[in-house]
């Protein structure tokens, strides 16, 4: 078996599978997000709240316990992660922006031009999750929304 082979089928792949946002109140967050359009098949009691996102997972779960299952303590503030959608259009953004502000997200930035060339807007969510939503020019989105770097 070649390298090339070892690495595809064997460790860390070169991926993310799931994203899993830990949150304080569970039914707010999960009405933004299903505000925003986003389609979840958990019921109403479920502890964990998953949204299929192309070829990935959102999961929103409590926060204490997704602290205890991390392993690290629950401290507050910004947790360092800011979870991005690329979209094909400046349009897009626009419009995404605005989905978000009416779903009940805070707007940290509004859409701009940016310093690496592209159209981007931050968004918070109700638990203080940003995302960034953006159009980048030098980047290939696939038919599915799927992102390819140059």
């Amino acid at each position: 078996m070649t390298t090339a082979k070892i690495r595809q089928t064997a460790g860390m792949r070169q991926r993310v599978s799931v994203i899993t946002l830990g949150v304080r109140e569970l039914d707010q967050a999960r009405r933004f997000y299903e505000a925003l359009g986003w389609e979840t098949g958990a019921s109403p009691d479920d502890d964990v709240v998953f949204f299929q996102a192309g070829d990935m997972v959102l999961a929103l779960w409590d926060r204490a316990k997704l602290a205890e299952d991390s392993c690290v303590e629950d401290a507050p503030g910004w947790g360092g992660v800011t979870p991005a959608l690329c979209l094909g259009s400046r349009a897009e953004v626009d419009a995404v922006t605005e989905e978000a502000r009416a779903a009940g997200a805070t707007i940290g930035r509004e859409p701009d031009e940016t310093f690496w060339g592209g159209y981007s807007s931050v968004f918070i969510d109700p638990e203080g999750h940003p995302w960034e939503i953006a159009h980048n020019p030098h980047w290939t989105l696939t038919a599915d929304g799927g992102v390819r770097l140059p």
